[in-house]
């Protein structure tokens, strides 16, 4: 059985510069008592806001630099936690600084609703004030929220409370991360090799159909052995988020993950419409695959193998991080310089170790550079996505450098623009270089496939929960069965009759992580209908995108996210950016279904 490092054993150049952020845990813990005190200091503050400008703008400049320095002790903690799940140490200093943030929530909740009794012309001229300029997009924001605001002690207890509403993510993340493990699977030579989290889809691309369904059965069969637990942790976490979003004095939880970005219900709602809609052209991509493979029956293990037949080509970090910056090219020598900063100064933590937190994502502290969690396994879809997570981190970094704190944050809504963009712009790099008919056949599959992950089933998430937030906010409890009964129906009506809906995909719903960041998931599918759109213009060389784009990349919060979009000439407000999308995947299946 195939060997899986330990942290130890991972050399120090295929890994993140934690150090950059602190030097040692000693430093870290050091600021931590400065985070403590600060918190006092704002506290200090209160009651005093209303008396005058002085005292808004000294509790103000508190406010943002204890919540810089506490992202950073936040960040450091977390991935320090995320490189070895197991590790009793990191997860101390997790639960350390998570104990911190509600602390700091404590302390901060005063800050609002005293923001909210300063009479409206007293605030609107310290709007117009000079010294008020880097929070007047923060004290905005405050007033366009104002009816959801509560009493300083409902805001107080709130803080306090959220602790509590975080356990379910907490104890899924611990569950899916650290503690379910997964029956081996037998390669072409009968050898047992393990099962884990991020080789579950690199089975599933194996060209052996008995190991991508022994990995699709193993996998799915260990999700539902715990399949109630699951649930239990799931209806909870939808319950705490109709919680706040009662008490905040909103109609549903949907309205309160959406306004924090001031997004429409509408575009929730026109997604999925716009998707159901045009359901048939993934009739015809099912269709295809079906013939390409020569089955009788598609199965739910059969969607991530290549259709088109070629060599398994294993491709190394450094090969990988040639190909994106040769792509990215056409975004200009600054951009491409910011690149070749990240991978030459550990920005990336690269390989899978035991116990390092699954999949790949971008985060970071404002102060610092981004950094970029992977599990670089060697396949195209790893070289796609680190594209895709260097996009976050540079999207990171423009705001960062563009921005003060507190408006460098870029929305929810915006960020998969970036790092969809990339991947858009590294396949049309691929397909023009190619003139092999077979390759760019492959890659077309590879672009497809983007369609049917992102846009397609995001999308499938996002309805799934739409569905299940109605069922808690109706007053029904989400148990296994309603939970694995809804996600099948939904996934027979979005695969339709091209597809065997196999009986244990009933228990995806089990292990999608961000289910517990309630209606993230839809950003997805808009994002990259966005990004296609973006990438296009790129492509074209339309004049001026790409100074336009870097406007984008750089306006972290100061706009709300649709106006940002608006920057490049796209408007998410309407169904036109989905339907081109989805005009962009049926061109491109077109053009396979000639080559093939």
């Amino acid at each position: 059985m195939e060997h899986v490092k330990k942290r130890e054993e991972i050399s120090k150049e295929f890994t993140w510069a934690l150090e950059d952020l602190y030097q040692d845990q000693a430093a870290w813990s050091e600021d931590l008592e400065k985070i403590r005190k600060l918190a006092q200091e704002l506290y200090s503050c209160k009651g005093t806001l209303v008396e005058g400008a002085e005292n808004l703008k000294k509790a103000l400049n508190f406010y943002s630099e204890l919540n810089q320095r506490f992202e950073k002790a936040y960040v450091y903690a977390n991935q320090l936690l995320h490189q070895d799940m197991a590790n009793g140490e990191s997860q101390k200093c997790s639960g350390q600084v998570q104990v911190l943030m509600n602390q700091v929530n404590e302390v901060s909740a005063f800050l609002e609703p005293e923001i909210l009794k300063i009479p409206d012309e007293k605030l609107t001229e310290y709007l117009a004030d000079e010294p008020f300029s880097e929070y007047r997009r923060f004290l905005e924001e405050i007033l366009r929220t104002k009816e959801h605001s509560l009493s300083e002690e409902k805001e107080e207890l709130l803080a306090r409370v959220s602790e509590l509403g975080r356990a379910p993510s907490n104890i899924y993340g611990m569950f899916n991360n650290a503690d379910i493990t997964f029956q081996p699977v037998k390669d072409e030579n009968g050898n047992e090799q393990p099962l884990t989290q991020e080789r579950y889809v690199h089975y599933l691309e194996n060209k052996n159909r008995e190991i991508r369904k022994e990995a699709f059965t193993n996998l799915y069969s260990g999700y539902k052995g715990f399949a109630n637990t699951i649930a239990a942790v799931f209806d909870a976490n939808v319950r705490q988020a109709a919680f706040f979003a009662k008490e905040r004095k909103y109609s549903s939880s949907l309205e309160a993950a959406l306004d924090g970005g001031n997004i429409p219900i509408s575009v929730y709602t026109n997604l999925i419409r716009t998707v159901e809609e045009h359901q048939q052209p993934m009739q015809r991509y099912l269709e295809l695959r079906k013939r390409l493979l020569g089955v009788e029956q598609l199965h739910m293990y059969d969607v991530y193998v290549p259709m088109i037949e070629k060599t398994e080509k294993k491709y190394s970090f450094e090969e990988a991080k040639h190909m994106v910056l040769n792509a990215l090219s056409v975004l200009g020598s600054e951009y491409t310089g910011l690149l070749e900063k990240g991978f030459h100064e550990r920005w990336i933590d690269i390989y899978e170790n035991e116990g390092k937190r699954s999949g790949a994502y971008s985060w970071g502290a404002y102060g610092t550079h981004p950094y970029v969690l992977l599990n670089y396994q060697g396949n195209l879809n790893h070289v796609f996505t680190l594209a895709h997570e260097m996009g976050h981190a540079l999207h990171s970094w423009y705001s960062d450098h563009a921005q003060n704190y507190l408006n460098a944050g870029y929305r929810i809504f915006v960020a998969e623009v970036a790092s969809t963009c990339n991947e858009a712009l590294l396949i049309h790099d691929l397909m023009e270089k190619t003139e092999d008919k077979k390759e760019k056949a492959y890659l077309i599959n590879y672009f497809l496939e983007q369609f049917r992950t992102t846009l397609y089933r995001q999308t499938m998430f996002a309805h799934f929960e739409q569905e299940m937030h109605q069922k808690v906010e109706q007053g029904e409890t989400l148990t296994a069965d309603v939970l694995c009964d809804a996600y099948y129906a939904l996934n027979q009506k979005y695969y339709g009759e091209a597809m065997v809906s196999d009986d244990l995909i009933r228990y995806e719903w089990a292990r999608i992580p961000h289910f517990y960041t309630p209606f993230y998931v839809y950003q997805y599918a808009t994002g990259f209908s966005a990004a296609i759109a973006i990438s296009t213009k790129i492509l074209a060389k339309e004049e001026g995108i790409v100074e336009k784009y870097k406007a984008f990349l750089s306006g972290g919060c100061s706009m709300d996210p649709i106006d940002l979009l608006k920057l490049c000439g796209v408007d998410m407000e309407k169904k036109e950016p989905v339907e081109e999308a989805l005009k962009v995947f049926e061109q491109y299946l077109t053009e396979l279904e000639k080559l093939v």
